[in-house]
């Protein structure tokens, strides 16, 4: 399992501060994957943008909501992955892959999945499909990331869970470490992740330079161009 339990309370405190830009960037110089992977693209949004952001280890499971079962009107309730979701530390991240060839008919959590996953120590859930009941999860101060919105959970069921899944091009393995916020979301390598809020100090403090020459009164291109330089010339000499 790819987690790293290893980071500390103060640690995970120090990534919530920061913005998914920010761990993107200073992922970034560390050369540790490709710049085109490792995020949530496009079809994926956050619902609610005013929350802070969110770090957590992924809870992973398939789900389908569009097809009625053999027998009976629903799908027999599978609380039994509570049980592996309580095996990965918290705060956890419950990431849903909608395996429906039209994922998004049915929710995949609504009022009632929010605050049982927060009891159980998740501070978000993370879909290709949708979500519902959006004002009482943001009420409680629960994340949900999404493609979409729905009125009705449909058929909605849990097929299987503790596997690899993939949501808006973001491959997730379970306990893979995930940050979140307005922008996204974003899976930080273990390997690095307690380095992540220096270097995007350092980060921070590079574009500070270039930002407060464009603020100055009536910056040059030289200006502008010499500030740029000095910053990618410091940004590639650290090791």
């Amino acid at each position: 399992m790819p987690m790293d339990s290893s980071l500390t309370a103060a640690e995970l405190a120090l990534l919530r501060q920061l913005t998914t830009c920010q761990v993107a960037d200073a992922i970034e110089t560390f050369d540790a994957r490709l710049r085109n992977e490792g995020f949530v693209g496009a079809s994926v949004r956050c619902m609610f943008p005013d929350l802070p952001p969110i770090v957590g280890y992924a809870v992973t499971a398939r789900v389908r909501t569009s097809e009625p079962p053999m027998t009976g009107r629903s799908y027999p309730d599978r609380t039994d992955w509570w049980n592996y979701l309580l095996t990965i530390p918290a705060p956890r991240v419950v990431v849903l892959e909608d395996m429906d060839r039209q994922p998004g008919l049915g929710s995949c959590a609504g009022e009632v999945h929010a605050h049982v996953f927060k009891a159980l120590g998740c501070v978000a859930l993370v879909t290709n499909g949708a979500v519902r009941d959006l004002e009482a999860a943001e009420r409680i101060g629960f994340s949900f990331f999404a493609a979409s919105v729905a009125v009705s959970r449909v058929y909605f069921h849990v097929i299987e869970f503790g596997v690899p899944v993939e949501i808006g091009n973001l491959k997730v393995q379970p306990g893979d470490l995930l940050h979140g916020d307005r922008h996204g979301v974003i899976s930080i390598p273990g390997s690095i992740a307690g380095q992540i809020p220096a270097a995007a100090a350092r980060v921070a403090a590079l574009e500070r330079r270039v930002i407060e020459v464009a603020d100055s009164a009536k910056p040059t291109l030289a200006e502008l161009r010499e500030a740029v330089r000095q910053s990618v010339d410091e940004a590639r000499s650290r090791p």
